[in-house]
């Protein structure tokens, strides 16, 4: 049986944006389709719980599990342009989603439809509503996929690499746009990226993901100024700087192991130059370190620091 994600655990509260990173393969995406319920057959949560706002919804029935995806759960996908039915205008894909969840006449919603349109920065929206998706630029396009996100007023939603097609100034205005709205609504964030970057800017915790894992843990500032993790670590090193003098870049050896073949132990252990005995027999687990929780053998308590004979990178 293969584990694209295993023994995940994380919560996310109103108004934060927590940040999903890791390498590609590392889990991110599977866990927030986990979430909102989208894992395709014969992909299925096979243990463990989620929970609403102290409500579990993994095991609802399909029925009343789309009552919350959209209303409740929104998510915003990578690729606006394959997001939008391009046969249908903007404002007919906003009216029909707000009318799903929402008790109000078709009147009620194209005005609710405008007005999103507007929180996101789309100019003229009053006239624009009656566009086509390809008549959007790509920024553009991702602002609606963000309204209709917003459009049932949901409690949390996952934004997937939402701007990775878009050029670095209008990710900027994207971020910014996802900050602002999560600020004012008290809306909960997960954003799932590979870019540290936009971990930085934007999250105010960040979860970093090995091998469908949780390596390390807690607020963005101590994760990412004073990491713990040796692939955060590795990350870190890899990302470059836009401050203070300028070094050469470092590289994590090794890849992402295949899903049927991760490694014993901690599954970091091919790649860590730290690697010792024990990380090839057993599954470290989360330790509170300096304000964070790490998932490393060096942080173990119950692991001797005498009897560590650091192996360096395992063969």
């Amino acid at each position: 049986m293969l584990r694209p994600v295993d023994r995940v655990g994380f919560e996310v509260r109103a108004g934060e944006i927590l940040g999903l990173v890791g390498e590609s393969g590392a889990g991110k995406s599977m866990c927030g389709s986990a979430i909102i319920g989208l894992i395709d057959r014969p992909g299925r949560i096979s243990g463990g719980e989620i929970a609403l706002d102290g409500e579990r919804i993994d095991n609802l029935p399909e029925d009343r599990l789309r009552r919350i995806r959209g209303k409740r759960i929104a998510m915003v996908f990578q690729d606006p342009l394959t997001s939008l039915n391009p046969l249908m205008t903007v404002g007919q894909q906003l009216i029909q989603t707000i009318r799903t969840h929402l008790p109000v006449s078709s009147g009620e919603a194209r005005d609710r439809a405008i007005a999103l349109l507007e929180e996101v920065g789309i100019p003229a929206a009053a006239t624009r509503i009656d566009a086509y998706p390809h008549q959007f630029s790509g920024g553009m396009r991702q602002r609606v996929v963000i309204s209709l996100a917003l459009a049932a007023e949901p409690e949390l939603i996952i934004a997937d690499e939402p701007t990775t097609a878009l050029d670095v100034s209008v990710q900027a205005q994207i971020m910014a746009l996802l900050k602002k709205l999560c600020r004012e609504r008290g809306t909960a964030v997960i954003l799932i990226t590979h870019d540290m970057g936009v971990i930085a800017e934007s999250t105010d915790r960040v979860a970093v993901l090995y091998a469908g894992r949780i390596a390390e843990i807690g607020p963005t500032r101590n994760v990412l100024s004073t990491p713990s993790h040796p692939y955060t670590k590795g990350l870190m090193a890899s990302t470059p700087s836009t401050t203070g003098t300028m070094h050469a870049l470092s590289q994590i050896p090794g890849s992402m192991p295949n899903l049927r073949a991760i490694p014993k132990g901690c599954a970091f252990n091919p790649r860590c130059e730290k690697a010792f005995s024990v990380c090839f027999k057993d599954i470290p687990i989360l330790e509170p370190v300096d304000g964070s929780e790490v998932a490393c053998w060096l942080y173990d308590p119950a692991v001797n620091p005498e009897t560590k004979e650091i192996s360096g990178v395992s063969e």
